[in-house]
Parts: C-alpha cells; structure tokens; sequence
C-alpha cells in the first residue's frame, strides 16, 4: 500500500487535542451521544428508539476534512455508519462515506457517493483491506476547485474530478461536516434483505479527530492557492498516489456506477474521461 507525504494528509495528522465542542455539536438523538476522553471521543449510539448524529458548527466552501471512526462490531447488519459533507438546499451538494454493516463474520461494505446539484446516483463500493470494527481508522475528503478524493488512512480510494467543461455539475455550494449512526435495514445489506437484529442493541460508532482544515464559507476567497490544500500538487493525484490509488481499486473495489450498463446504458459523461 502506498501511504500519502503529502502535509496533512497522513493518518496521524491533525490535532488529536480538539475537543468535540470546539467545531462540532450534536443535531439529534443527544441522549445517545456520550462524549470520551475529555471531549476528545463521541460515542453515538443506535437502538430501536433512535441513533444520532453531529455536525460542525461552521459550513466550509474548501477544505480537507477527516474523521477517525471506530466502526460498531459484530453483527451490525442494517446499520449505516455515516461521515460526510452536505448543503442544506433543495438541490444540495453532498459527499459521502457510509459505511453498511453486516453480519458477523461478513465483510462490512464502504460505499462513497457525490452529489451536485441535487444529483446523485453515482455509487462506488468497496470492501477494506483490515476489520474497521477493531480500531480507529481514518477517513478523509480533499475538496477543491480540481478534484474530490475521499481516503482511507491516507490512501486515495476514489476520485472525482472537475468536469464541468464538460456540463457535469460539480460540488460547489457550502457544506457542513456531518456523521451519523442510523437504521438503514430498508437498503444497507443485501439491497435491503438483511435487517438490523435489535437484540444486538446498543451498536455503537465512535469518533475522534475533532480539528478541521477547512476554509469557512463566509469567507470570499476558498479556492485561493493560500490555503495548502487548493495548491498545485493538489489538482492532480502524483504518481505513487496513482499506483496505490488503482492498487486499491483493482483490488477492493465491487461496485462502480460507470460500469453499471443496466442502470446507465450510455455512461455518464464523468465516467468517459
């Protein structure tokens, strides 16, 4: 595997000594989110009467974002473990990592997907080279005016570029940071199948890495080149990032929506490039 150099982007960056309260807050189920470790750890909770989830407390216009997540073990077939970046419009832009539980002993599934413009449908799914259960690992989104690349512990796993020279909409709209812990039995697993078992309640996700490199909407200026991440080297995956990227890809990968000729006869436009 091949690991990023570049600033920031390695699994152990960040500052691990932001508390929660400094740029997230809980949006609902607060009576199951439990704060760690000084406020340096949530635990969101999933039972039969609710999940929760949090969100920053600023929306971002660029940025690198990253969580480090410990995934709910066992069986937690049905629950979706979310970390994404989302507008709050009608046709909203959206980012996601969801991750979908499964049955003990059975592989749980990463699934990424963009929206642009209140446009989505465009899925990737992949299975993880280690158990997401058993520790912390972390998961990143570099969004600028170039390229979208979503990591894993610093790996680039997809990529999604600008082509709206195209006429392909790109992610442009202010986002908040936001993750989740809720029942998605009607869809995770098995295309809906596999239902979440209650009796294995509470699942419990837990999150750290509270800091975030972003550039705040209110400002004018999120696609300067002052910001490391709208830099040159970040328009473009470099060769070692390339090869672990289609490393990755060739081996993990088992769902591209640009290879689904069922659902999308004619590709779309973003997949010819």
């Amino acid at each position: 595997m091949f690991l990023l150099s570049w600033p920031g982007l390695t699994s152990g960056s960040g500052n691990e000594d932001t508390s929660f309260d400094e740029n997230y807050y809980v949006t609902w189920g607060n009576d199951h989110a439990l704060p760690l470790n000084q406020g340096r750890e949530i635990q969101l909770s999933l039972d039969n009467s609710s999940g929760a989830g949090f969100a920053s407390k600023q929306s971002y216009g660029s940025g690198f974002f990253r969580m480090r997540i410990k995934l709910p073990g066992k069986d937690s077939a049905g629950v979706v473990t979310a970390f994404y970046l989302t507008s709050h419009i009608g046709n909203h832009d959206e980012l996601d990592f969801e991750f979908l539980g499964n049955r003990e002993g059975k592989p749980i599934t990463l699934q990424t997907n963009v929206f642009a413009n209140g446009v989505g449908g465009r899925e990737e799914r992949m299975l993880l080279w280690f158990d997401p259960t058993v520790d912390f690992h972390t998961y990143q989104i570099l969004w600028n005016q170039h390229q979208i690349v979503f990591y894993v512990d610093g790996i680039p796993v997809r990529v999604y570029k600008n082509s709206t020279n195209m006429g392909v909409n790109y992610p442009s709209q202010a986002m908040r940071i936001e993750a989740s812990l809720w029942d998605g039995s009607s869809w995770a697993t098995d295309g809906g199948q596999t239902k979440i078992n209650w009796t294995h309640s509470p699942f419990k996700a837990h999150f750290q890495g509270f800091s975030v490199d972003g550039c705040p909407s209110s400002s004018q200026d999120c696609l300067s080149s002052k910001y490391w991440w709208n830099g040159e080297r970040f328009w473009r995956l470099e060769p070692p990032q390339q090869e672990g990227y289609e490393n990755v890809r060739g081996m993990y990968l088992t769902y591209d929506y640009c290879l689904d000729r069922p659902r999308y006869p004619t590709p779309p436009p973003e997949c010819l490039q």
